[in-house]
C-alpha cells in the first residue's frame, strides 16, 4: 500500500522542538519575560565592552603615577622560554582583577574572562585562564621570589617607618579540605581535627598595613617559627626606622621572644600564660587593695617584678583584675568578649577575672593596658584578609604557590587599603563595604575619534560623594603626571603617603626637610597651583 502523503506530521504547525528553541534563542532574537512591569524583549549582546567594576580606572591611575604596579610587574621574577608562554604583566594583572573582585579561588578566574575593558588599562593583553595562572608560578625561584615581593611590600610602607609606628606580630589558621603539603593537624580552635596551615604577620598598627605574611605547616604555630623574621624586620631597618613598640599575644610572651628586643633595645609589650608563679604573684598583689588603681573600662591594674623558671632577670609585669558580674553564664560570656574579646582571662575565685602583661614600657598603668588593647584591631586584619580578600583560598598541592599567592593578596590588599584611606581619611573601610562603593560600577566603552570614554553607572546608594571625591583624587594623580619629570618616584610617592595618612601626620610632609617646604606642597596636591620653588627634589 502507498504511504498517504496528505497525512498530518506528527507534529503541528507552529509548535517547536527543543532543538529549535536554541537555534533561535542563539541567533540574538529578542527573548520574552513576562514580569511585573509587563513583557520585556531581553537580548543578549555579548561583544559589547561592558565591565561590572567601571570604578576600577581610578584605582589603576593610582596604581601608575604613584610608580606601584609598572615596576611590581617589571621585577617579577617569572621567565618562560615558550614563546607561546603567557605574560607576565597578563598574569600579575589577571591576579589583581581576581583578588579585587573578592574571588578566593583560582577557578572563580572564568568569571571574569570577558571583562574587555579593565585589561587594556593595565596594559594586559587578555585575561588568561585559571590553569595557565595556576601553574604559573610552579617552577618559580622561591629566594628570588621572596625577595621580590618583600621588596615591594616594603616600599608600599617604607617611607611611613621614618614616624613613631608599632609593630603588631600574630598568627591566624588557614583551614585546609585536601590533601595539600604541609596541611597538618594541629591548634585549631574552630575546627579541631580540621588539617591547617599558619600564616605568622607582620603589621603596622593603625595603618592596617601587612609589612610581611609567611605561611608555614600547621604545627608550626609557635613563636619561634615567628621569632626569625621578626628579628629579620628589626635588623634591616636603620636606627630612624625602627618600631617604637612590638606587641604580641600569650604566644610572644616568653624569654625567647623578650631576650632578642632586649639585646636590640626594643620596647615589647606581650600577654604572658597564667603559670603557677604568675598565679602566686597574683594572690600575693590581690593581698594589698591600697596598690590597685583603675585601668579603664571596668579593669583595676598594679605593677610588679617577675622572674620565671629560665629567666635571665626579672622583668616588670602589668596584674590586671575586673570583677566578675553576677549573671548567667552566657551573659557573662558575652560581656567578656565585648570588653576584653583578644584576652585570655583565669579566673581564682568568685570575685575577680585575671590579666597579666609583660612589658618594657615606662609608662603609667592605664597607658600601657590602652595600648593593649588597641592591638585588639590586628585582629580584624586576619578577618578581612581571610574571609574578603582570599588568604582562605587560592590553595595549591605545593605550599610554596600557597605562599607566594598569600603575598600577592597582602600587596594587593596594602594599596587598596591606601587607596580607600585617600577617599575616606578618617576611617578604615574594609573590603565589603569599600568595593561596593568605590569600585563596583557597570562601565560601557565607548571609542570616538581615537578617544576612550566610560560610562560609568554606580549601583550605590551613597556613590555620589563618594565619586566627587575620587574625581578629585584623579585630578590630583593628573597633575602629578604633569609635573612628574621634576621629581623621583619615591617622592613622588612620600608626598602622596603624605595626603593619604595626614590626619595621623598632622599635616607633615614624609621626606621634607624644611617647613617652608609643606605648605607648598600640600597645596599642590589638593589641586592648587604649584609654587615656583616647590622643593621637591
Amino acid at each position: 500500500m502507498m504511504q498517504d502523503s496528505s497525512l498530518s506530521p506528527s507534529h503541528p504547525t507552529g509548535e517547536l522542538s527543543n532543538n529549535n528553541l536554541i537555534a533561535n534563542a542563539s541567533e540574538n532574537q529578542p527573548i520574552m519575560c513576562d514580569t511585573y512591569a509587563g513583557l520585556v524583549h531581553v537580548e543578549w549582546d555579548p561583544h559589547s565592552p561592558v565591565t561590572p567594576i567601571g570604578k576600577m580606572v581610578f584605582f589603576t591611575q593610582f596604581l601608575k603615577t604613584c610608580g606601584l604596579y609598572d615596576k611590581w610587574t617589571e621585577d617579577c621574577p617569572l621567565h618562560f622560554l615558550s614563546p607561546n608562554a603567557p605574560k607576565k604583566r597578563d598574569i600579575l594583572g589577571t591576579l589583581l582583577l581576581s583578588v579585587l573582585s573578592g574571588q578566593t579561588r583560582y577557578s572563580h578566574i572564568t568569571t571574569i574572562r570577558q571583562d574587555t575593558v579593565n585589561p587594556p588599562l593595565l596594559g594586559m593583553t587578555k585575561i588568561l585562564s585559571e590553569d595557565s595562572v595556576r601553574r604559573s608560578f610552579q617552577n618559580i625561584d622561591p629566594d628570588k621570589c621572596k625577595k621580590w615581593q618583600q621588596d615591594h611590600l616594603k616600599y608600599c610602607y617604607d617611607p611611613l617607618l621614618e614616624e613613631d609606628w608599632i609593630l603588631d606580630v600574630d598568627t591566624t589558621i588557614k583551614q585546609l579540605y585536601g590533601n595539600q603539603e604541609g596541611a597538618e593537624i594541629s591548634y585549631n580552635p574552630t575546627k579541631p581535627g580540621r588539617p591547617s596551615h599558619i600564616i605568622h604577620t607582620y603589621s603596622m598598627a593603625e595603618t592596617r598595613l601587612i609589612l610581611d605574611c609567611e605561611l608555614l605547616p600547621g604545627k608550626q604555630h609557635p613563636s619561634c617559627y615567628s621569632l626569625p623574621r621578626l628579628i629579620e624586620i628589626i635588623d634591616e631597618l636603620p636606627a630612624n626606622k625602627k618600631p617604637k613598640l612590638v606587641r604580641g599575644d600569650c604566644a610572644f610572651g616568653n624569654d625567647n621572644v623578650i631576650s632578642p628586643l632586649e639585646e636590640r633595645k626594643i620596647p615589647y609589650l606581650f600577654k604572658i600564660k597564667q603559670t603557677k608563679k604568675v598565679k602566686d604573684l597574683r594572690l600575693l598583689a590581690s593581698r594589698n587593695e591600697k596598690l590597685w588603681v583603675d585601668a579603664g573600662q571596668g579593669w583595676e591594674g598594679t605593677k610588679a617584678k617577675l622572674c620565671l623558671t629560665g629567666w635571665t632577670k626579672e622583668r616588670n609585669v602589668v596584674i590586671l583584675r575586673r570583677r566578675i558580674r553576677k549573671t548567667k553564664k552566657e551573659n557573662k560570656q558575652t560581656y567578656m568578649q565585648m570588653n576584653f574579646p583578644f584576652l585570655e582571662t583565669v579566673t581564682d575565685s568568685s570575685e575577680y577575672e585575671y590579666v597579666v602583661l609583660i612589658t618594657s614600657l615606662e609608662f603609667e598603668i592605664f597607658q600601657i593596658v590602652q595600648l593593649y588593647r588597641d592591638r585588639a584591631t590586628s585582629e580584624n586584619h586576619f578577618d578581612e584578609l581571610k574571609n574578603q580578600w582570599g588568604w582562605g583560598g587560592f590553595v595549591t598541592q605545593d605550599i610554596k604557590r600557597s605562599q607566594i599567592m598569600a603575598r600577592i593578596i597582602a600587596q594587593i590588599y596594602n594599596w587598596w587599603t591606601l587607596f580607600v584611606r585617600w577617599v575616606e581619611p578618617d576611617r578604615h573601610a574594609e573590603a565589603v563595604t569599600s568595593r561596593p562603593l568605590m569600585l563596583y560600577g557597570v562601565a560601557k566603552e565607548v571609542q570616538h575619534a581615537r578617544q576612550i570614554t566610560l560610562r560609568v553607572t554606580s549601583m550605590h546608594g551613597t556613590a555620589e560623594e563618594v565619586c566627587k571625591k575620587m574625581g578629585i583624587i584623579a585630578s590630583v594623580l593628573h597633575k602629578i603626571k604633569e609635573y612628574a619629570e621634576q621629581f623621583s618616584p619615591v617622592v613622588i610617592w612620600q608626598r602622596v603617603l603624605s595626603v593619604i595618612f595626614a590626619k595621623f601626620l598632622k599635616g607633615k610632609i614624609l621626606g621634607a626637610n624644611e617647613d617652608s617646604d609643606r605648605s607648598g606642597v600640600l597645596q599642590w596636591l589638593i589641586g592648587q597651583p604649584p609654587p615656583k620653588a616647590i622643593g621637591l627634589t
